[in-house]
């Protein structure tokens, strides 16, 4: 970000009494991150946000690590992943590291009959396939095919699915996710030269008020554990709420690529950042028109990050073999580049219709036993 906005009832004045017109007070919650250096937001809530009145099971959701230490580039078939009605199960982690787990979900069905909160990790949740309306507890958000959605940690949600076909790409974060810092002045705002701006965003903007009390279920995911908490008001009680730390939305395809007359580099494409990783999208553009251009990427050494790419449409035009949903990781340590051929083929080509992200990691990544079930194998022989 960062952006103010506000919704619904607020008094005129931080930390001060905000009365019911029916008599007694709105309750005030300070809802941010980083200590109380971190982006924030000021929430007026019907009841205390305070009152748990059980605490049920626990259960260990850790990712299992089939291999920790790799040097195989890889390419994982992110279709093969099974549906699953219910929306926590069917998120399966694939690669992940102590800075984030990156993850594949196929879910069925709404999430409805509990309330979510992930109070280690901010999440990124891209929707390859689907629509629907996420909602939370300082607003709702329409998302459609294309949609990255942005829910900071400790943000309690529900999300409605508009059919049963929907494939979602996620990345739970333990850093903040933020624009691109090369990319906002000094104020914050998006520089001219950025490839999106602040119209593009998605804010929430229908906010649910439910004064109700009662028991309602809450999973809460914190240190790989998902706690099953009950608590006695109704999660979505917030009357008005401002300030810079809310969920928001973006669309893949309201990035606006920047080209040139020679190859651009991957940091063009950057469309969130953290201090472990960078999000890139890549997108339908022109390509370069120096008269001598190579459209298709140089061979580079990835000596520093983990690359992973998650195909989304499109004819990738550096990859040979590739289809929507398949992952490639290429690790750090060994270099890679166009499979045999695809340099030849770009050359004369004016443009490209790709869609994909990617992710580039500082650490290395683990892969989980749910990634080599999807494993083809043979990848990291591509080049030959």
């Amino acid at each position: 970000m960062p952006i103010y906005h506000k919704l619904g009832k607020i008094p005129p004045k931080k930390h001060t009494q905000f009365e019911k017109s029916t008599g007694g007070f709105f309750y005030e919650e300070l809802f941010g991150t980083i200590g109380f250096e971190g982006m924030s937001s000021l929430l007026y809530h019907h009841h205390r946000p305070t009152q748990v009145k059980e605490i049920l099971e626990s259960q260990d959701v850790s990712p299992k690590i089939a291999i920790d230490k790799s040097i195989t580039s890889r390419k994982l078939v992110g279709f093969n992943i099974e549906k699953n009605d219910d929306y926590l199960a069917s998120r399966v982690p694939l690669l992940v590291n102590k800075d984030l787990h990156i993850g594949l979900a196929a879910p069925t069905t709404s999430l409805t009959n509990y309330f979510y909160k992930n109070a280690d990790a901010d999440e990124l949740l891209f929707i390859h396939k689907g629509s629907g309306r996420l909602r939370t507890m300082l607003g709702n958000i329409i998302f459609e095919s294309g949609d990255y959605l942005v829910i900071p940690r400790g943000m309690i949600y529900q999300i409605e699915f508009n059919s049963t076909d929907n494939r979602l790409l996620f990345v739970e974060s333990f850093h903040p996710i933020y624009t691109p810092k090369r990319y906002r002045n000094h104020f914050g705002q998006m520089e001219e030269h950025a490839p999106f701006c602040e119209r593009d965003y998605k804010l929430p903007m229908e906010l649910e008020i439910h004064d109700r009390l009662g028991d309602f279920l809450i999973k809460i995911k914190k240190q790989n554990t998902l706690h099953s908490v009950v608590y006695a008001s109704h999660p979505f009680d917030v009357v008005g709420w401002d300030g810079y730390n809310f969920p928001w939305g973006f669309s893949i395809h309201n990035f606006e690529p920047i080209t040139g007359r020679i190859h651009q580099p991957p940091p063009v494409h950057q469309t969130f950042q953290t201090s472990a990783f960078v999000v890139c999208s890549f997108c339908p553009r022109m390509y370069d028109y120096h008269p001598k251009a190579i459209p298709a990427p140089y061979n580079h050494s990835n000596i520093d990050s983990d690359e992973v790419l998650y195909y989304v449409a499109g004819d990738f035009m550096s990859r040979n073999d590739i289809a929507q949903g398949h992952i490639s990781l290429h690790p750090g340590g060994i270099p890679h580049g166009p499979h045999p051929g695809a340099m030849e083929r770009s050359i004369g080509k004016t443009e490209t219709h790709e869609l994909a992200v990617m992710i580039d990691t500082f650490r290395p990544l683990m892969l989980t036993e749910e990634a080599m079930k999807i494993d083809d194998g043979k990848y990291y022989k591509s080049w030959i």
